[in-house]
């Protein structure tokens, strides 16, 4: 059970933040299951450790059980609910045990932002780790590695596109639309992506919040093709000829004109700003490359990204 839940935890919880030392600064549901296992942080860190193949001497096991469950999220949704039922059937509550990834509800346990990554890009990013980890463990079979590896890049992949929503307030950042039920439909009505695409991007850049953005699909869509362009002030600039359209037809209106679009990116206060140099990737090769107008707060102080 401990090894099953330290597994769901790496859905909702990055170990890869704490070292030895940070351990007792984790975040839950690390503390919760460490006290429900009677173990300090850092041993439930330590275990996440081992199920993602960090450690060279973890337990063998672990690496399959990761990669098999990891690459079925309904085995893992299976695995997870039978042990909550089980806890609360031995008098185990949600104080001791809560449910951290949502699923008593009877909500379908869903990676979120796995729409971004395209097979080809995977296999790509998958296969120049391979080598290296065929040193590290020589004794665990490559296809093994790949689906651990694969399995690791979409659960990277979820806890970003989680943050991002988290942070600009589970709302279109360009529009404001947001739906608070529950259920599938209500988290297909906004898309958590990367500014800066995750293919191009290395691996800090592909986890970091400030490469994130959340939009309703019109919008996202319109972004990712550069109708849309966001400049170091935050201001929402829209391609020329998009607004040429809106004025002249409803439909367009209806999801360019302003409103409902906004005049700057709508955050929450306390929310992270989108990156800098990912605002300047998108204008140098999304918005520029279709012949986008140069925004004016796009400043000299400022340079471009190559």
């Amino acid at each position: 059970m401990e090894t099953l839940l330290c597994l769901a935890a790496s859905l909702v919880f990055d170990r890869r933040k704490y070292g030895g030392s940070t351990s007792h600064l984790a975040g839950e549901p690390v503390p919760t299951l460490a006290r429900l296992f009677k173990r300090p942080n850092g041993s439930i860190i330590a275990k996440m450790s081992n199920l993602d193949g960090s450690l060279a001497h973890g337990a063998k096991h672990e690496v399959h059980v990761a990669a098999q469950l990891l690459g079925s999220p309904a085995q893992l949704d299976a695995s997870y609910r039978l042990i909550l039922d089980s806890a609360r059937m031995a008098g185990i509550g949600p104080d001791e045990l809560p449910d951290f990834l949502g699923l008593e509800d009877d909500d379908e346990l869903v990676l979120l932002g796995q729409e971004e990554l395209l097979q080809s890009d995977l296999e790509v990013a998958v296969q120049a780790q391979v080598a290296r980890w065929a040193e590290k463990f020589p004794d665990i079979a490559e296809p093994v590695t790949e689906r651990l590896l694969t399995a690791a890049a979409r659960v990277g992949q979820h806890r970003f596109a989680r943050n991002v929503l988290q942070n600009n307030g589970h709302r279109c950042t360009f529009c404001g639309l947001g739906v608070r039920a529950g259920g599938l439909r209500a988290q297909r009505m906004l898309v958590a992506s990367h500014i800066k695409p995750w293919r191009v991007s290395n691996s800090g850049e592909r986890l970091d919040p400030r490469n994130g953005i959340a939009a309703c699909p019109t919008h996202d869509v319109a972004f990712d093709t550069g109708l849309l362009t966001i400049d170091h002030d935050l201001r929402i600039h829209v391609r020329p000829e998009v607004q040429e359209a809106a004025e002249d037809d409803t439909a367009v209106r209806s999801s360019f004109g302003r409103p409902p679009l906004a005049q700057h990116l709508l955050l929450p206060q306390n929310a992270i700003p989108p990156g800098v140099r990912y605002l300047d990737w998108h204008y140098e090769h999304v918005y520029r490359r279709v012949g986008g107008a140069r925004p004016p707060s796009f400043t000299p102080e400022c340079p471009l990204v190559a």
